[in-house]
């Protein structure tokens, strides 16, 4: 199950949750100019073939972004098929409010 997150909801489950992964899903060198602190990055087009690997535990949750919100909906669809149980979208990056890693 996919579940959309506007930003303020998103911080609050990264505050709350010990347990949810935050995955970027941006290029590497996206990622690189800016990131949400402790997110991974995974870019979209290896997540398919990665999430096994690096996100092992699929009742675990895990939230994805991305620059504008397109390619977070494309990662929660990708993990939904791939047997994620707990998949939030947070949408895009370019509008989040909060602290980032520069």
């Amino acid at each position: 199950m996919i579940t959309k997150l506007d930003h303020a909801d998103a911080k609050k489950l990264m505050d709350e949750n010990r347990e949810l992964i935050v995955v970027d899903v941006r290029t590497r060198e996206e990622y690189e100019e800016v990131y949400i602190d402790g997110a991974i990055s995974i870019p979209l087009d290896e997540l398919e073939e990665t999430a096994g690997k690096l996100l092992k535990d699929r009742e675990r949750p895990v939230m994805v972004y991305c620059r504008s919100g397109k390619r977070s909906m494309e990662a929660a669809k990708i993990l939904d098929r791939l047997g994620y149980k707990h998949i939030y979208d947070m949408g895009g990056l370019i509008d989040w409010p909060f602290e980032v890693v520069m």
